[in-house]
C-alpha cells in the first residue's frame, strides 16, 4: 500500500499547447529513498535511542556524504527529443565497428565529441528519441478501467499493436491501386479494422539507470521515468502526469535490497514575457480578422434580405424512396407548381428528374432508396387587400416510371404533395395511382412493348390549374391504386414582418395567421379525397355488377 505522501496515480494525462515544441521543458529529479540515505535521515533526526550502541555516526556520516551528493540523487532538465546518452549506449556507440545505420554513425561522432569536451553532464537520466529503436513494452497493455479483472476488447489489442511513429513511406505504383475505392461487401472485420486510429505521433521516453553504484550500463536496471507524445494537433499526452502539488512517484526494485526510489517531474518551460505575450495576442488578432475579412470576401457582408411586403420560402427536399411498385428500375418527374402571387427566382429550376433506381426486397414490398435532394425557393407577394380568396400554398406533382431492359418506359403512378406550410423538418408519405383500362389487352401492350395511359396535365391528380369551373366531374375515369413516395422536406420562411414592429408586421401577420388554417384545409382536402376514393371504388364495383341489378348511377363531383 503506497505510503502517505506518495503519488500513486500513475495514468496518462492530456494537454493542448498552440506553441512550438521546442520550446518544452521537463525537469526531472530522482533520489535513492532506501540504502544509506533513509538510515542517515534515522540517524539526524533527535530521538530518545541516542544511548544504543548500533553503529557509529561518524562512520556512517562519512560513508554517506561520499556517495549521497553524486549517485543517489540526480536532476536533469531535458528538452523536447534532446538525447541524453546512458552509460550502456556511450559503451555500445564507442565501438565504431557496432554503428552500422546512420544514426549510430551520428551517435558515435556525438559520443566523441563528448569526450572530448570532458564526459557527459547526466549519470543514470536519459533518453530517448522518436529516432531511437526503442519502444516501452508497456504501452501494449493499454487498460480502460483500472479493474484487475478486466479483459481487454479486440480494438484495445488492435490499438495496442498499432505503432504510430516511423511508418513506412513506400512509394506508391502508379500502374494500378493499391486500395478498392469501392468495397462492395463490408464486412465486420473490416468495420472494426476502419475503427482503429493511426494518427502519426512522436514519441520520447525519459528514463533512469538504477542499478548499483559502479554498475551503470545494464538494461535490466533501466525503468521508464516518463513517456511523452505530441501530434500534428498539439496534443501533448504524458505519462505519468507531472506531479505539481502531488506527491512524488516511487520505484521499487526487485532483489534483496528491495531499494526504493522517488522521483517527480515538473515542467520547466521558460514562461513567455508579457512583451512577448502581447506581441502574440496581436499577431493572433491580425490573424483571425485577416481570416474573418477573407470569409467576408467569399460570403458577402449584406445578409440578403427578403422584399418588403413578401414571404420567402425556401425547401430543402429530398425523394427519400418509393415502394410498392410492380416494376423495377425506377425514376422520378417531378415540378413545382407556383399559385397566384407567388413567384421564383429566373435561375430557379422549378421540375427535375431523379436517377433510375433498382429496387430491393424489404419485407413483402420492394423498396427503391433515391435519396434525391432538390431546392426549391419561392416568394409571395400580398396584395393591398387582405380580402379574397384564400391564399393557396405550392404543390409538388409527380410521377414515378420505370424502365425495361429496351429503355421503354411505363407510368407507375400519379401523387402530389403539398408543401409543408409550418418551417422545420418534415417527412411526408404521398400515395400514388395511375389511370387504366378494362380488359387484358393493354396490360398486355403494357408488359411486352411498354406504355400506357398518361395523363395529359399532370394537375389532373389534384385540381387542374387551367380549371375554372366550380365542379370538377371525375365521372367514367377508372384508376387503380399503386404505391408510395417519401419525401423529406426542411422548409424555412424569412420575412421582414418578423422582425419589424409596424403596420407592416400586423399586415404579415394577417396573411401568416390565413396560411396557418391552410393545414385544417389540407387536412379536409385529404378527407375529401379519401372519399372521392371510396366513391370511385364503388362505382367500379357496380359496374362490374349486372345490369338488371343497377337502379341508379350517381356522378362523381369535387369541390375544389
Amino acid at each position: 500500500m503506497a505510503e502517505p505522501g506518495w503519488n500513486a496515480d500513475t495514468g496518462e494525462a492530456v494537454y493542448r499547447s498552440r506553441d512550438p515544441m521546442c520550446n518544452m521543458r521537463f525537469r526531472v529529479h530522482i533520489q535513492r529513498v532506501t540504502s544509506t540515505s533513509l538510515l542517515l535521515q534515522q540517524l539526524q533526526q533527535p530521538s530518545s535511542w541516542q544511548d544504543k550502541e548500533l553503529i557509529s555516526l561518524a562512520t556512517l556520516n562519512t560513508t554517506a556524504s561520499r556517495h549521497h551528493s553524486y549517485d543517489e540523487e540526480e536532476e536533469a532538465v531535458i528538452g523536447w527529443q534532446e538525447k541524453l546518452f546512458s552509460q550502456f549506449e556511450v559503451d555500445l556507440y564507442q565501438n565504431k565497428s557496432a554503428c552500422q545505420s546512420p544514426l549510430d554513425q551520428q551517435y558515435h561522432q556525438e559520443i566523441l565529441n563528448l569526450e572530448k569536451a570532458g564526459g557527459r553532464r547526466n549519470r543514470r537520466i536519459f533518453t530517448y528519441t522518436d529516432h531511437d529503436r526503442f519502444t516501452n513494452l508497456e504501452e501494449h497493455c493499454q487498460k480502460v478501467t483500472t479493474s484487475v479483472q478486466e479483459v481487454p476488447s479486440y480494438l484495445v489489442e488492435r490499438m495496442a499493436n498499432v505503432r504510430r511513429r516511423r511508418q513506412d513511406r513506400r512509394p506508391m505504383e502508379r500502374s494500378a491501386l493499391k486500395s478498392h475505392m469501392v468495397t462492395w461487401e463490408v464486412s465486420q472485420e473490416l468495420i472494426k479494422n476502419n475503427h482503429i486510429l493511426n494518427t502519426p505521433v512522436q514519441t520520447m521516453y525519459i528514463l533512469a539507470d538504477l542499478g548499483p553504484y559502479g554498475k551503470l550500463g545494464c538494461q535490466e536496471h533501466e525503468h521508464v521515468l516518463c513517456t511523452i507524445k505530441v501530434d500534428s494537433n498539439g496534443v501533448i499526452t504524458v505519462k505519468p502526469d507531472l506531479t505539481g502539488t502531488n506527491g512524488a512517484y516511487r520505484i521499487e526494485l526487485d532483489g534483496e535490497k528491495r531499494e526504493l526510489w522517488k522521483y517527480t517531474l515538473e515542467n520547466a518551460s521558460a514562461q513567455a514575457q508579457q512583451e512577448e505575450e502581447e506581441r502574440e495576442r496581436r499577431m493572433f488578432k491580425d490573424l483571425y480578422s485577416r481570416h474573418k475579412e477573407h470569409l467576408g470576401s467569399l460570403v458577402g457582408s449584406d445578409f440578403e434580405m427578403a422584399p418588403p411586403g413578401a414571404l420567402r420560402l425556401l425547401v430543402n427536399g429530398e425523394i427519400v424512396s418509393a415502394k410498392g411498385y410492380e416494376y423495377n428500375n425506377l425514376y422520378m418527374r417531378f415540378f413545382l407548381e407556383l399559385p397566384s402571387r407567388w413567384s421564383s427566382p429566373v435561375f430557379q429550376q422549378l421540375s427535375g428528374v431523379t436517377q433510375t433506381c433498382t429496387a430491393k426486397a424489404l419485407d413483402r414490398d420492394s423498396v427503391a432508396y433515391f435519396s434525391y435532394p432538390f431546392t426549391l425557393e419561392a416568394f409571395f407577394t400580398q396584395e393591398d387587400g387582405l380580402e379574397g380568396p384564400f391564399p393557396q400554398w405550392p404543390v409538388l406533382y409527380f410521377e414515378v416510371l420505370s424502365l425495361d431492359f429496351w429503355q421503354r418506359y411505363r407510368i407507375e403512378g400519379y401523387g402530389f404533395v403539398v408543401l409543408p406550410a409550418m418551417p422545420g423538418s418534415h417527412i411526408l408519405t404521398a400515395p400514388t395511382w395511375r389511370p387504366v383500362e378494362l380488359g387484358t389487352v393493354s396490360e398486355l401492350r403494357r408488359f411486352f412493348i411498354g406504355g400506357s395511359l398518361e395523363l395529359e396535365d399532370i394537375t389532373y391528380v389534384r385540381v387542374p390549374g387551367t380549371f375554372q369551373g366550380s365542379r370538377l366531374s371525375r365521372f367514367g375515369f377508372r384508376t387503380e391504386m399503386t404505391g408510395s413516395v417519401t419525401f423529406r422536406f426542411h422548409c424555412l420562411q424569412q420575412s421582414k414582418a418578423f422582425l419589424e414592429s409596424s403596420s407592416l408586421r400586423k399586415r404579415m401577420q394577417n396573411v401568416l395567421d390565413r396560411f396557418g388554417g391552410f393545414s385544417q384545409q389540407n387536412s379536409l382536402y385529404n378527407v375529401l379525397e379519401a372519399f372521392q376514393r371510396a366513391r370511385r371504388r364503388m362505382q367500379e364495383a357496380r359496374e362490374s355488377l349486372p345490369q338488371d341489378l343497377i337502379s341508379t348511377s350517381a356522378s362523381s363531383v369535387l369541390q375544389p
